[in-house]
């Protein structure tokens, strides 16, 4: 079935490693290494794809045929699980914040260009995605269909963060931005004990997240050596500084490494806040994640808020 041609594609496959250098880090004698998983896949990129292995995997054996899954009109996952639909040859399902859809979104045309089918619904349903009698209305209208949460973060998604971790170099340090919490509890699963996993939260009042990543990760209950920073979401989600939006582009230019401002951008800006700081000792290795996300980029100039 499908998942044999995702083993096929992606056994072999690990995104690169990148060194930055720049004064600053040299100045505060600061090792930094991105971690490029921006670049495992033009379109099924990032924690998306980390999140969507095991998930698929999961999928094929409760022998299931179809993907249902969750998001706004401009989000990241339905890209990814659109694009994983087609590449791997099955249905997908998007149940689409609306209420309604709008034709012109580059997101939402994209994921139909992929055959996803759009399920636009009103805001006070949307509400539900994790109520369990909604999930069973859904099941049984759908009954083919695997059903992956708003983001597609749940037990599944975290053995795909777990394995980027176990896959990486000793560092002193990982950094993330954290959104739903699903990649930064992956992190800690997979982290050594020696190393402190950091996650930049891109929402307001992301403080909740700590109690959702403990449900998610046994490891974040018992151990110490993670902190989710919740100084650094710009505004809130979706929002950005003219500063951020600056930043995210002279890292581009400087570095040859693409930015947006919702997620990865959000995280090096605030990265290079804390180096500026003194936040780190000299000599420390970090070790930053860039989730990809690129996509987003797109919408952002639909929606005219950046050239």
């Amino acid at each position: 079935m499908f998942f044999i041609k995702i083993a096929a594609v992606y056994s072999s496959f690990e995104s690169p490693l990148q060194t930055i250098n720049h004064p600053l880090l040299a100045a505060r004698k600061i090792q930094l290494t991105i971690k490029r998983d921006d670049l495992i896949h033009p379109q099924i990129s990032g924690n998306k794809w980390r999140k969507l292995k095991f998930n698929l995997a999961a999928m094929q054996q409760l022998g299931k045929s179809e993907l249902l899954t969750f998001g706004g009109a401009f989000s990241n996952h339905i890209h990814a699980s659109a694009a994983a639909g087609k590449l791997f040859g099955f249905t997908t399902h998007g149940i689409i914040r609306g209420p309604e859809l709008d034709s012109e979104n580059p997101t939402l045309r994209y994921a139909k260009q992929c055959g996803m089918n759009l399920h636009p619904v009103d805001r006070v349903t949307y509400r539900l995605r994790h109520d369990q009698n909604y999930l069973a209305e859904l099941q049984h209208q759908f009954p083919n269909a695997y059903i992956l949460p708003e983001g597609g973060t749940n037990s599944a998604a975290l053995l795909g963060c777990k394995e980027l971790a176990e896959s990486l170099p000793p560092a002193d340090y990982i950094i993330c931005p954290t959104g739903s919490g699903g990649t930064l509890a992956g992190l800690i699963e997979g982290a050594s004990q020696s190393t402190t996993v950091l996650g930049v939260a891109v929402l307001k009042q992301a403080e909740y997240l700590i109690t959702d990543i403990k449900q998610l990760s046994n490891r974040a209950k018992q151990q110490q050596n993670w902190q989710l920073l919740c100084d650094f979401h710009d505004g809130g989600y979706g929002k950005f500084s003219a500063n951020l939006w600056q930043f995210c582009q002279a890292f581009n230019h400087q570095h040859d490494i693409p930015l947006e401002p919702i997620y990865s951008g959000k995280m090096m800006y605030a990265l290079w806040q804390l180096i500026e700081q003194g936040f780190f000792a000299p000599h420390t290795h970090i070790i930053a994640i860039h989730t990809g996300g690129l996509q987003g980029l797109d919408g952002l100039r639909y929606r005219n808020l950046i050239d």
